[in-house]
């Protein structure tokens, strides 16, 4: 598995991706800084902020950069005969399926990482008096990043089923705008993988219940059903997939 590692590696690292990785959290920052709302007469100003800079990040850029790392791991591949190349090596699709798997959830967890600066760097630019809730902002990335875990799969499936490299990034984008109006349903937003994101890192230390912001009690079942339906579906797929 290391050497495949290696290998994955030397295809990203002098690609994009690595600009990609910081976009979301500079652009939360950003958002975060220029809302006044934080500032001062919050009860919990780093809740706020969190809560403010993950509507943006979850709702929007995370689902997206999910869709975009899992069609650039598979892009060296569907050019130039690669996963021919690939798969000519003594690997088993298994193992180039669950590596590739692995390359776009760190990505994520760099992103994650990323973001969480973030929000420690606005709170510092605003002042905030209260201590860093290192607790609630720590399960707040976690938990998003665990709930990336069922469009990741979904994602790389439909990467590795489409040749073109814009397909499966224009089904992404089409999927995420819903978001808007999905993630404010209690009955649909635990379902809907574009929207577990964002369920998942709202925080609830400072709210009470409500359709917005309330990470519902089926959804860490939800998004682990959904992850092994949609991996084991892909993985059945490319294991099958004539090269």
């Amino acid at each position: 598995m290391i050497p495949m590692f290696r290998s994955e590696w030397l295809k990203i690292r002098r690609s994009v991706i690595w600009l990609l990785v910081a976009v979301s959290p500079l652009i939360a920052s950003m958002f975060g800084f220029m809302d006044s709302g934080v500032e001062t007469g919050e009860r919990f100003p780093w809740i706020e902020a969190l809560m403010m800079m993950s509507i943006l990040h979850a709702m929007l850029f995370l689902p997206l950069l999910t869709g975009i790392y899992a069609a650039l791991v598979c892009r060296y591949e569907h050019a130039g005969g690669g996963w021919k190349t690939m798969l000519s090596l003594p690997v088993t699709r298994t193992r180039v399926y669950v590596v590739k798997f692995a390359v776009i959830m760190m990505m994520l967890a760099a992103t994650q990482a990323l973001f969480l600066l973030a929000v420690i760097f606005v709170g510092t630019l605003h002042g905030f008096s209260d201590p860093v809730p290192w607790k609630a902002l720590l399960v707040s990335v976690a938990w998003g990043w665990i709930a990336c875990l069922p469009l990741a799969a979904l994602q790389l499936f439909v990467s590795v089923a489409f040749q073109s490299f814009a397909a499966p990034l224009a089904v992404n984008v089409v999927l995420t705008l819903p978001n808007i109006l999905v993630v404010n349903s209690d009955t649909y937003a635990p379902y809907y993988p574009w929207a577990q994101p964002m369920l998942a890192m709202l925080p609830r230390e400072a709210y009470g219940d409500g359709a917005f912001n309330t990470i519902s009690a089926a959804l860490p079942v939800v998004i682990l059903i959904s992850f092994l339906l949609f991996f084991i579906t892909g993985w059945t797929y490319f294991s099958k997939k004539a090269v």
